[in-house]
């Protein structure tokens, strides 16, 4: 069953769930999170606690809405729209993403956050 969050960046308040895999129950164990987004076209993530290689899940094919853990940065990603590898309007990871949750509702209202000083993700 998915862990219900709250992801909060600049004055943007959204609902989330984190699935119930190994690699998700790690990220749970670690929130709350705050950090410092960094921006890569329309995707905001940063460094997090957690220290993971790529599992079964990895992928670099994602959707608006996805939340992925990047190995590579240690680093948490939520996608919200066309990154610079992208040739659409689907996001592209740099690569492949372990799949971790998603936003519930409608992930595209972050592109007013960007430049964000900060977000935030705990659990409901």
């Amino acid at each position: 069953m998915p862990t219900a969050v709250k992801i909060v960046v600049g004055m943007t308040i959204l609902k989330g769930e984190l699935f119930d895999s190994a690699y998700a129950r790690a990220i749970i164990k670690s929130l709350p999170l705050e950090a410092r987004p960094h921006e890569w076209g329309d995707e905001f993530y940063f460094a997090i606690p957690v220290d993971l290689s790529l599992d079964e899940s990895a992928t670099k094919k994602v959707n608006v809405g996805d939340i992925g853990y990047w190995p590579p940065g240690k680093a948490l990603a939520i996608f919200f729209g066309p990154t610079p590898m992208s040739t659409g309007l689907e996001p592209v990871p740099a690569s492949e993403v372990n799949f971790v949750g998603r936003i519930l509702g409608d992930a595209t209202v972050l592109r007013k956050e960007k430049e964000a000083g900060k977000i935030r993700i705990e659990l409901i």
